[in-house]
C-alpha cells in the first residue's frame, strides 16, 4: 500500500482526492498560522513578555488556538469541515484525557 493509500485508510476517507485535499488544508493552515502570528502578537502586545518562559507558554497556547481556528476555516473552504471538526474533537479529547489522568 502506498503513502496515500495508508492515509486514506487511517483517515477513513473515500478517495485519494480526499487525502490530497486534506493534506492541502494542513499545508495552508500551517503556512497561514505562521503568517498570521506576527501581526496578531504585535496587535495584542505579546511580543516581548518577561520572563522568557512565560513568553514560550503564551506562544504555544496562542499558536494552538490560531492553528485550530484556521484549520476549521480552511476545512470549510475546501469542503472538509466535518472531517476537521472530528479531527479537532479527537485532538482536544486526547489533551483533556492527559490532564484528567494526571489529576488522579
Amino acid at each position: 500500500m502506498n503513502f496515500f493509500g495508508k492515509l486514506k485508510a487511517r483517515w477513513n476517507v473515500n478517495s485519494v482526492k480526499d487525502v490530497a485535499i486534506i493534506l492541502i488544508v494542513f499545508t495552508f493552515t500551517g503556512i497561514s498560522s505562521l503568517i498570521v502570528k506576527k501581526p496578531i502578537f504585535h496587535f495584542l502586545g505579546i511580543n516581548k513578555i518577561e520572563p522568557q518562559w512565560l513568553n514560550v507558554i503564551v506562544y504555544i497556547f496562542s499558536v494552538l488556538v490560531f492553528y485550530n481556528i484556521l484549520l476549521l476555516i480552511f476545512g470549510f473552504l475546501f469542503g472538509k469541515f466535518s472531517f476537521f471538526l472530528d479531527f479537532e474533537k479527537r485532538f482536544f479529547g486526547k489533551i483533556i484525557y492527559i490532564f484528567k489522568r494526571k489529576e488522579k
